[in-house]
């Protein structure tokens, strides 16, 4: 009788659309189904977004953990824990470490922790309170798996962690699905008269909170507008996903009069075919991880422009592939959205440079096979 493959239980927040959800579900929907079977467990809730599971054979299960402290919550696990019997567990950013512990009470003794990100509370990762949280985790993690070298050495230098037990791994993009469009730029998919074949596409995608500032670049556009009435005439900004920002950024430019400059349709599931239109990708996090719309925007032969925060400036090679800037300063950022709009000859090669990259350094394949030999390494050392 063969036996079934193990199991991999991934805790996070919840499944809905983000970078850091988009990259499980391309991890598990790329790892061969004799290999490993996936458990995905959200501490809050999931939506629709786990409809991109290619795998029929993938539970998806929502703990509704309260805010703040919520014993009941650990409980649940603990039981689940019990019930599933993984292999491993996989836990990633801070809501994450409360399944670390109901993880060991319930026997899982492969525990890896990965660190995606910085939110609010913690945006330059200075917070002790953060730190103490993590290092008070430690003992319970027997791998750590950040996604960038800033977030290695915050977890080395910060929370204590010997380099032995850190992983590094890049997030991967799928360099064909996401490509240079052959030929002409593709339209916007947007009203009669938005754009033309002279306009210049200024983009960004992801969701409108706080961390992603996405009022920076509304800043910084309305502010080059007002500088270089000029551009009015050609350059257009496209701004996709959804979020609570989303109304207080388009009252600013509807309060500037530029509502008929910028396309704001919500969240989209046609991004590999938008980002090809686009002349240039603007990233105005406040801090990142390894994003992944921004390796898409490589990927799809787009230069960058980017705050210089988090792995950002891992994956920009500033001056060569695309731009990095400071972090919520509207004025440079207005200043390279002229530079950018007014130089095509810049805007094409940083693109090609970027799109080298993606394909020589940031491949799917590639992240995949790093995960695989993590959990190799921890299934085979159990076995042996």
């Amino acid at each position: 009788m063969t036996s079934s493959p193990p199991l991999i239980a991934h805790v996070i927040h919840h499944l809905w659309i983000g970078g850091l959800e988009n990259g499980l579900i391309n991890l598990i929907n790329r790892i061969p189904e004799e290999r490993y079977r996936h458990a995905i467990i959200c501490m809050d809730d999931y939506s629709d977004f786990r409809d991109r599971l290619q795998r029929n054979d993938v539970e998806v299960i929502a703990i509704h953990k309260k805010p703040g402290r919520d014993p009941i919550a650990k409980w649940r696990l603990y039981r689940l824990f019990r019930r599933l019997k993984p292999e491993i567990l996989h836990s990633r950013n801070l809501s994450g470490l409360d399944a670390l512990l109901p993880a060991y009470l319930a026997g899982i003794d492969h525990r890896i922790h990965g660190e995606h990100g910085r939110d609010m509370d913690e945006l330059n990762g200075s917070s002790r309170k953060m730190q103490l949280l993590r290092r008070l985790h430690r003992p319970l993690v027997k791998r750590y798996i950040p996604l960038s070298k800033d977030l290695e050495y915050y977890l080395r230098d910060k929370v204590g962690v010997d380099g032995t037990r850190i992983t590094q791994i890049y997030n991967g993009v799928d360099t064909e699905k996401f490509s240079p469009a052959p030929g002409e730029r593709p339209p916007i998919p947007v009203r009669e008269g938005f754009a033309d074949r002279d306009s210049v596409i200024i983009g960004t995608v992801g969701r409108f909170q706080p961390v992603k500032d996405q009022m920076n670049l509304a800043e910084g556009f309305i502010r080059m507008l007002d500088d270089h009435a000029e551009l009015a005439a050609c350059a257009r900004l496209v701004m996709i996903g959804d979020g609570p920002c989303r109304e207080p950024v388009m009252q600013r430019i509807a309060s500037a009069g530029y509502s008929d400059l910028v396309w704001a349709p919500g969240s989209r599931n046609d991004v590999e075919d938008i980002l090809p239109a686009f002349d240039l990708f603007v990233l105005p996090s406040l801090s990142e991880g390894i994003s992944n719309t921004l390796l898409e925007a490589m990927s799809c032969g787009l230069p960058v422009l980017a705050t210089a925060v988090g792995g950002n400036p891992e994956l920009v090679l500033d001056g060569e592939s695309g731009t990095l800037v400071p972090a919520a300063d509207s004025r440079a950022m207005a200043e390279m959205l002229e530079r950018y709009v007014r130089d095509e000859e810049l805007r094409l090669s940083q693109g090609e440079i970027g799109r080298r990259r993606a394909e020589e350094q940031f491949s799917i394949s590639a992240m995949v096979d790093n995960y695989l030999v993590v959990y190799d390494s921890l299934v085979s050392a159990s076995s042996g």
